[in-house]
């Protein structure tokens, strides 16, 4: 007898053209699965192929609508353990929940603990996933979570299309709290590094109240994980053409743009925002580039299978 736990990847409906290119770049097809639904709304899954034995990877972002991306990617994972594959390894690009990561004050949820919960015992045996809002969310799983840095590709994209001169360029955190992914895109720029403090007076507002760094005169690269309604980085935007900036790039791994964001952005001082395809949008502005993670998420699936390092991606 011969034993086999081939590879098969399936998508939800969350993001079929990024889990196309993921497949397409794998030299693979999608396998043959049904996400649909009931006449009274339930979500219903339909495996058409055998899995039993399988090494299976998932791919479903949990983005908007986040309540149905989410609960579609629990009930795949309960089908695929219920039909015996090997594996059930979720690629989840967009991870929502992951900004309710703490109680920032009494009685608050942490959803993100919530989400990893359910995930887990639901039956997956591991995460893949692309800039959690906070890394510290990868320890709230029981099961191995490797979280991709976006900003090679950024790097690739910027080092392409725009004049990066790094004398000239500096990369700019619009918060405390993202200094350290900042970090990494201008260290392999090879530019200089600067922060706003930045203070929400309540959700999804924001207030700059000072620049820390010298951004006059320069091509400024305001680098952050999430635009949802996009005040926070408009608002960034204007106060450092205030402080003489030259131009303004933003790029942002996932666009939500909730709540007239694409708006916000077209009026905007910014010239150019790049986002990446964690999240699917059906038509964008001409001023928002996307960039596709597929190739990453690719790479990192090869190297899961094979039991290579994810890590040296990033080195």
């Amino acid at each position: 007898m011969s034993f086999s736990n081939d590879m098969k990847i399936f998508a939800g409906n969350s993001n079929r053209p990024l889990a196309e290119r993921i497949a397409k770049y794998l030299n693979m097809e999608l396998g043959d699965c049904e996400v649909g639904r009931f006449a009274d709304g339930e979500i219903n899954v339909r495996i058409n192929e055998t899995v039993r034995g399988h090494d299976t990877f998932l791919i479903q972002s949990t983005s908007p609508p986040v309540n149905e991306n989410l609960m579609e990617l629990l009930i795949m994972i309960d089908a695929f353990k219920r039909a015996s594959a090997n594996s059930v390894a979720v690629v989840v690009p967009y991870y929502g929940y992951a900004r309710q990561d703490r109680k920032a004050k009494g009685r608050d949820p942490i959803s993100a603990k919530l989400v990893a919960n359910l995930i887990t015992v639901a039956g997956a045996s591991r995460v893949l996933t692309v800039d959690l809002h906070a890394e510290q969310i990868q320890g709230f799983f029981d099961i191995p979570v490797d979280n991709l840095w976006s900003y090679p590709v950024f790097v690739e994209e910027l080092q392409k299309k725009e004049n990066v001169i790094p004398e000239e360029t500096v990369v700019v955190s619009p918060d405390v709290g993202g200094v350290r992914r900042a970090r990494r895109l201008a260290e392999r720029l090879g530019t200089s590094l600067a922060i706003l403090d930045k203070r929400r007076p309540k959700d999804n507002e924001a207030e700059i109240v000072n620049i820390i760094g010298d951004v006059k005169d320069k091509l400024v690269i305001l680098f952050d994980d999430i635009i949802d309604t996009a005040h926070s980085i408009v608002k960034g935007a204007e106060v450092l053409k205030e402080a003489g900036a030259k131009r303004i790039i933003a790029c942002a791994t996932h666009g939500v743009f909730s709540q007239g964001a694409l708006e916000r952005i077209e009026e905007s001082c910014i010239d150019v925002v790049y986002i990446t395809d964690t999240i699917h949008h059906r038509q964008l502005p001409e001023k928002v580039k996307v960039l596709s993670v597929a190739p990453l998420i690719g790479e990192a699936i090869i190297r899961i299978r094979k039991h290579l390092s994810v890590s040296i991606l990033f080195r």
